[in-house]
């Protein structure tokens, strides 16, 4: 698994940051993080990236969601299903990587980006945010439809992320939960088993919202 990883070229396509924005969708009013620009380089601290914030704390940001990733390759696949491109940072994400799929990478394993050291934590819960941002009602449900959420990091170490960072891969997580495998079992499984939930709530560093979205979900099945 090693070896196989060490032969993965993982790539920097952009970087993005920015603040809360005013924007019209339908003729209604919003304010949004999600609208982000391209920048050089970005300084990730342990709580938020410089010059990066939320609009909704209740929902977005924390320790636990500090940097948004979303995998470069799935863009060619929404220009395929939308018959256009859509922008850069569509879905608000702070790094655009190649070969870094969901089913790619796992709860709790480890990256070095620049100087920083980053630990995936969860996947994107997403959100009709993500249809006003890119005036598109069609495009949530298939986010969900396919998995390709992206997926949140907190920080291990503070640090600067430049365009041209290399990415190393520090730690695989012993248990292998993948970020699809997650996302598949709680929008995708009509009758997911509990052993089949805790099996990822045993990964210690699920990050807490997806811990309690799933408790609430072993709950549920146990009425049953």
């Amino acid at each position: 698994m090693e070896k196989i990883d060490k032969m993965i070229k993982r790539e920097i396509i952009y970087l993005s940051k920015g603040l809360p924005k005013n924007m019209v969708h339908n003729g209604k009013d919003f304010r949004s993080g999600i609208r982000k620009e391209q920048v050089d380089e970005l300084f990730v601290g342990f709580n938020q990236i410089e010059g990066d914030e939320v609009a909704n704390p209740d929902y977005h940001g924390g320790q636990d969601r500090v940097v948004c990733l979303y995998p470069y390759e799935h863009y060619a696949h929404w220009e395929s299903i939308f018959g256009k491109a859509l922008t850069k940072t569509a879905f608000g994400e702070n790094l655009t990587v190649s070969n870094t799929k969901e089913d790619q990478v796992c709860i709790g394993d480890v990256f070095q980006i620049g100087e920083a050291v980053l630990q995936v934590s969860q996947g994107r819960y997403p959100c009709a945010t993500i249809n006003k941002r890119n005036n598109n009602n069609l495009l949530l449900k298939s986010v969900i439809d396919m998995g390709f959420t992206g997926y949140f990091f907190r920080v291990l170490k503070e640090g600067k992320i430049s365009s041209h960072s290399q990415i190393k891969k520090l730690v695989s997580h012993p248990k292998q939960v993948t970020v699809s495998s997650v996302h598949h079992l709680f929008f995708h499984e009509q009758s997911p088993t509990n052993e089949a939930i805790q099996k990822i709530l045993n990964v210690e560093e699920l990050a807490a919202q997806w811990r309690r979205i799933l408790l609430n979900l072993k709950v549920k099945h146990q009425k049953r």
